[in-house]
């Protein structure tokens, strides 16, 4: 573990005001096409799955339509799953893990579930290869009453209209490098507060909830994901980035409390997913990879457990 490194931007013992979020903003610029590489992949889904617009988001570098896909077989009397993706931008395999999962994978499981894919919920952040949004905000600690990012208002608001109980809750992220290059360090200065920077995990693994645990729901989930790459292991603390192993390849956060996706949908089976793309030994094929195996081993977890 190594100690935060200053950062570029506001004044040591204050936090971020108007200006400095401005200057923050001020250096992010498009590196890739929401439109080009998402939407494109959205629209070619449209003849085999109900996809619906549940929002968008107008932005000063312009407006960002989202998007959910759906399994055409939708019925009440089917549970239903939510999966979800691209919550923070720059995690690129949850994005493009969640529409190989929907291109090719959840019509095998549509006679038992209703799926719901939202793949790519923070879209500038995308463009931009960014944890926040425009406002310095973070989507993923923001899924909260009156949330100040819309990235997360909007998804639960087309969650709550669809008035569903949620049998499980997917959520596709990565941990890379640059958590502690960049956010961490961007995060201590807009807050003036201290953040540690961890050893980066080498490998896949799970955040279960630590008021829900379920073991045998995250071990079905590393399973299938060992079968396509790599999983973590506990640092020399004993830990995975900064927590407690509650069991090979999971550590649990509360995730209802801190706000985080995973928690917002009050599914009975939540997990959220972490690769690492910056391993030497995995590649961004890997890491997809990954994330679609992680959703397909919670399913057959649910799947061997439902009614013959």
């Amino acid at each position: 573990m190594t100690q935060q490194a200053a950062y570029h931007i506001g004044t040591p013992g204050k936090p971020w005001g108007a200006s400095e979020k401005k200057a923050w903003l001020a250096e992010q610029n498009k590196k890739r096409s929401y439109a080009d590489d998402v939407i494109s992949q959205i629209d070619s889904l449209r003849a085999e799955f109900d996809v619906e617009q549940y929002g968008t988001l107008d932005y000063a570098a312009g407006q960002y339509p989202l998007f959910v896909i759906k399994t055409k077989t939708f019925s009440p009397d089917k549970p239903t799953i939510l999966v979800t993706g691209g919550v923070h931008g720059y995690e690129t395999s949850g994005v493009h893990g969640a529409l190989y999962f929907a291109a090719n994978k959840a019509k095998d499981y549509a006679s038992l579930f209703n799926i719901v894919v939202a793949p790519c919920i923070s879209p500038w952040g995308y463009e931009t290869i960014n944890r926040w949004n425009p406002e310095a905000v973070d989507p993923n600690r923001s899924f909260v009453a009156n949330s100040q990012a819309p990235e997360a208002a909007n998804i639960m608001a087309y969650v709550a209209s669809l008035q569903l109980d949620f049998l499980a809750h997917i959520d596709l992220h990565e941990t890379t490098d640059t958590d502690n290059s960049e956010f961490r360090p961007a995060l201590a200065a807009r807050d003036d507060t201290v953040q540690d920077n961890w050893n980066i995990p080498d490998g896949f693994y799970a955040v279960g909830d630590s008021h829900n645990p379920l073991p045998e729901f995250q071990a079905a989930v590393i399973a299938s994901v060992e079968q396509v790459t790599h999983i973590a292991l506990a640092d020399e603390t004993g830990k995975l980035i900064g927590s407690d192993l509650a069991q090979h390849g999971v550590i649990n956060y509360p995730l209802h409390n801190l706000g985080l996706c995973a928690g917002f949908s009050r599914a009975q089976f939540t997990t959220t997913t972490e690769v690492y793309p910056d391993s030497p030994t995995a590649t961004a094929k890997q890491c997809i990879a990954a994330q679609v195996a992680a959703v397909v081993g919670a399913l057959d977890h649910l799947k061997a457990q439902q009614p013959a």
